[in-house]
């Protein structure tokens, strides 16, 4: 055994990097990279940042700013926007209703085939949009599998109705909130639901008085995320509700439609979407900085 003074610097450390390297880099290597970026990187990751900012900037070029109060004030985009906003809060709302338990289900429950589940759950965030329209039609048209007992039973068919577009939309968008809320849950730590346990409270009341709690942001960011997803929902969306305008006809039908005929309305529309897209960044912002 060597023993050496604390002060005292090994002339192997002093060669090798060893404690010294530790010392300046962390266990985890975490010091960034200082100084320019080499060509190779810097030139496609500006040919990438235009590819991206260039067509909201055309976007924004290209806007009738002048008529902009006019066309977003006519009946039809008014009508587009309210249909459009009541419907992706109420597919949020049903998101949130089923979807949170599914996540805490995901997280907290070991269950034989949970994998397959949980792909299945996140199958629509890669699924085309139109192919989930199509899906939705063979499963809940009025021949679906089981939209003919719905409609042989009570009288219910959902196909071309609002409250389609609703289904449709939460179709789409209930994955994201389930990937937020199970990657909260499982940050979150289980002995507070444990030491809950222990002074007698069930499950249900362990998650509905301490664990839901703890996940709010969680549940908040999924949410806002989910919402913005649904207002923007288009395939799905025409594929199993149509476009009945006052009736099915959101916002990016609207847009899809007013294209092809007034494609001022259209890039109005189009403004609308983006204002809120922005505005979910933004709100998210925090949230993401945090976590990095």
């Amino acid at each position: 055994m060597t023993l050496r003074s604390p002060g005292r610097t090994d002339a192997t450390d002093t060669l090798t990097g060893g404690p010294r390297r530790r010392r300046a880099f962390g266990f985890g290597g975490s010091r960034r990279a200082r100084g320019g970026a080499p060509l190779p990187l810097l030139v496609p990751a500006l040919i990438g940042l235009a590819f991206l900012t260039l067509p909201l900037v055309a976007l924004l070029i290209r806007a009738p700013w002048r008529s902009m109060p006019e066309l977003l004030t006519s009946p039809e985009v008014w009508q587009a926007l309210r249909l459009s906003l009541v419907c992706a809060t109420a597919a949020t709302a049903v998101s949130l209703v089923i979807g949170v338990p599914l996540a805490w289900l995901l997280a907290r429950v070991e269950f034989p085939g949970r994998g397959l589940v949980r792909a299945l759950v996140t199958l629509p965030l890669v699924l085309p949009p139109v192919v989930g329209g199509v899906a939705l039609l063979m499963a809940l048209g009025r021949n679906g599998v089981v939209g003919k007992w719905l409609d042989s039973w009570f009288g219910v068919t959902l196909p071309f109705t609002t409250t389609g577009v609703v289904i449709a939309e939460a179709f789409v968008a209930m994955p994201f909130l389930v990937i937020s809320v199970e990657g909260t849950l499982r940050a979150a730590d289980p002995r507070y639901e444990e030491a809950a346990a222990t002074l007698g409270a069930s499950r249900f009341t362990a998650f509905r008085r301490v664990t839901l709690p703890l996940i709010a942001p969680g549940v908040a960011a999924g949410a806002v995320l989910a919402w913005a997803r649904a207002l923007g929902e288009f395939g799905a969306t025409i594929t199993f509700a149509g476009n009945f305008p006052g009736r099915t006809q959101t916002m990016p039908l609207a847009v899809y439609l007013a294209l092809q005929n007034d494609p001022e309305s259209a890039i109005a529309l189009s403004l609308v979407l983006l204002a809120v897209s922005v505005a979910v960044l933004a709100g998210l912002r925090d949230r993401w900085m945090s976590a990095s």
